[in-house]
């Protein structure tokens, strides 16, 4: 009953984003980043690995920068903006790095592809054109236990070229946009026609 009253008084409010979403919750001081993830906020795509901060699984972008959430602590997190691999396919529809890891085999058992996603989502932000070594480098802390990572390699280089697509169209669409809005802008509008005179 003692630890039942001192858990409680310890508690903490916590202010979080979570992929868009603002949330407060009163945690524990212990309540690790990744159980806050998956058992708070039902957000079970971060899995946990070796909970030891080695295998990647449980990656997650904190402030744009991937980290492991079995090594941060739920009460640190206040403020933060958080985005997990829920974040990606928007609408029903894939994120191009999920299509290229679909397309280009990149996975086999899936248990640590949510961590291969996320990291190669803060990549592409930072790098949107890594060549092999850079992305070997910028995956180096993220295990898998099936593959060679010859596959996994050859979709963040997919990726790369689907989301430089997808920014050019998206800046096409823009561009074409402001250019419509100009014309609406500068063309004179229509002098209504006169009404006819009518005899008396």
């Amino acid at each position: 009953m003692g630890d039942v009253l001192t858990d409680a008084a310890e508690r903490r409010t916590v202010r979080i984003e979570v992929n868009g979403r603002s949330c407060a919750r009163a945690v524990e001081p212990r309540l690790l980043l990744v159980d806050f993830l998956r058992h708070d906020l039902r957000l079970t795509g971060t899995h946990v690995g070796c909970a030891h901060g080695v295998c990647g699984a449980c990656t997650v972008l904190i402030d744009g920068q991937p980290a492991r959430s079995c090594l941060a602590f739920a009460i640190q997190m206040d403020g933060a903006c958080i985005r997990t691999v829920e974040s990606l396919a928007s609408g029903g529809a894939l994120h191009p790095v999920q299509q290229a890891f679909h397309e280009q085999h990149g996975l086999q058992c899936g248990y640590c592809t949510p961590g291969f996603l996320i990291a190669t989502v803060a990549l592409l932000e930072r790098n949107p054109q890594p060549d092999d070594a850079q992305i070997r480098a910028a995956l180096a802390g993220q295990l898998c236990r099936c593959t060679g990572y010859v596959n996994i390699v050859k979709a963040v280089k997919s990726a790369a070229q689907k989301v430089a697509a997808e920014r050019i169209a998206a800046e096409k669409v823009a561009t074409e946009k402001i250019a419509t809005e100009k014309i609406a802008a500068e063309k004179p509008a229509k002098t209504p026609a006169p009404e006819p005179l009518r005899g008396g």
